[in-house]
């Protein structure tokens, strides 16, 4: 009885041992797993303009200038995702040059600077502006962008330049960044030199997208500028593009021009590495002197998307946007043009005035409505 007791006890402790072992070998299993989920958080905004207005307000003295207010209130916004890109709609003039606003942009340089300092990695310069000051313009554009550590894509200052494709490296996920343009608004690209600008070519999208995939890139986003000024659903032309685009691999879409922000879709890809793309038809205006309904509302887009390092399946986790709207006025500072988060509580700003407020909460609900009109899949970011 006391040797079965024995065998008993010997038996329960295998048994417990084995269990715990068990149980053990399932945590650790399960801690890596869950390391080896890597998150990448993308920020999306629409253009990026400078009117006469907007440098203006910034002018500090004779060639200096000063727009890093306008992210007073937006910056942490922009800051707290892993990569961040918009539409650079001007072109970068010569130092002490006349600046010039619409119809042929040409801004200071302390734009850039203060892109680079308010949460801004990479700009897309392919646009109906890119050409405003000519081939010099573009080159010294890309110049400071350079001096400022800000990538960009869509203009370029050779053909070797051109024919580099943008994969970037964010947190273990190579993405490449590709970007196009409608046009130049009648503005003649040199002769010889097709490389200064991306313009929209199925030719080009297929061989540039098969390039990234070649190189490496897990995922490809397109950028567009394309759309009719003004119309806040996408144009027969916009979907065209689309679904080229989608046809040649492209895993997500952004895009802007528009000038006032158009609805997000979800589409089926063809042969990416999403199962589940989107295409967002225009991001509207990030920052401009646009003042009427809709040309003043713009938002930061954010593509959450998320790679296990075992696998490499990459998925689209989720899409979240963030309403902004453009104040111009006057603040305790003195005047300026500030870019505010939209929420619910209108009343958080002191130097707004009541009609200030009104178009606030019109903006938002606008955005709300027209960033899901055509899907309910994307999220008010908190």
């Amino acid at each position: 009885m006391q040797l079965i007791k024995i065998l008993l006890l010997i038996t329960s402790f295998m048994i417990s041992y084995l269990f715990s072992s068990t149980q053990l070998q399932f945590s650790i299993d399960k801690k890596i797993e869950i390391d080896s989920v890597a998150l990448v958080k993308i920020a999306v905004v629409g253009d990026l303009m400078c009117h006469s207005p907007q440098f203006n307000y910034a002018k500090v003295s004779k060639d200096s200038f000063d727009f890093n207010p306008v992210y007073r209130y937006i910056k942490e916004s922009l800051e707290n995702a892993d990569f961040t890109f918009g539409n650079l709609e001007t072109v970068i003039g010569e130092k002490g040059s006349t600046y010039l606003g619409y119809p042929r942009f040409k801004s200071p340089k302390d734009y850039v600077t203060a892109l680079a300092q308010n949460g801004f990695d990479f700009l897309c310069f392919a646009n109906n502006h890119t050409l405003d000051q000519g081939e010099q313009g573009i080159l010294n554009t890309i110049r400071i962008l350079n001096e400022n550590n800000i990538g960009y894509t869509g203009a370029f200052n050779s053909q070797s330049d051109r024919d580099s494709i943008r994969i970037l490296n964010l947190n273990g996920l190579k993405m490449a960044l590709l970007a196009y343009s409608y046009g130049t608004n009648g503005s003649v690209i040199p002769k010889g030199k097709d490389y200064l600008i991306n313009l929209i070519d199925y030719n080009l999208i297929e061989k540039d997208i098969h390039s990234a995939k070649q190189n490496g890139a897990e995922i490809v986003l397109v950028n567009f500028h394309f759309g009719n000024e003004y119309q806040r659903f996408p144009s027969d032309y916009q979907k065209e593009v689309v679904k080229k685009t989608i046809e040649f691999g492209a895993d997500l879409i952004t895009a802007s021009h528009p000038h006032v922000i158009q609805p997000i879709e979800f589409y089926k890809t063809n042969g990416a590495t999403l199962d589940s793309g989107i295409v967002a038809y225009s991001l509207g205006n990030f920052i401009s002197n646009q003042r009427k309904r809709f040309t003043d509302a713009g938002v930061i887009l954010y593509l959450i998307l998320e790679k296990n390092l075992h696998t490499k399946k990459v998925s689209l986790k989720s899409v979240e946007y963030l309403p902004t709207w453009v104040f111009k006025g006057k603040t305790e500072f003195g005047n300026e043009f500030l870019i505010l988060p939209l929420q619910k509580n209108f009343d958080s700003f002191n130097f707004l005035s009541d009609s200030d407020k009104a178009k606030m909460k019109q903006a938002f609900n606008d955005t709300e409505e027209i960033i899901t009109a055509y899907t309910k899949g994307v999220k008010l970011a908190e």
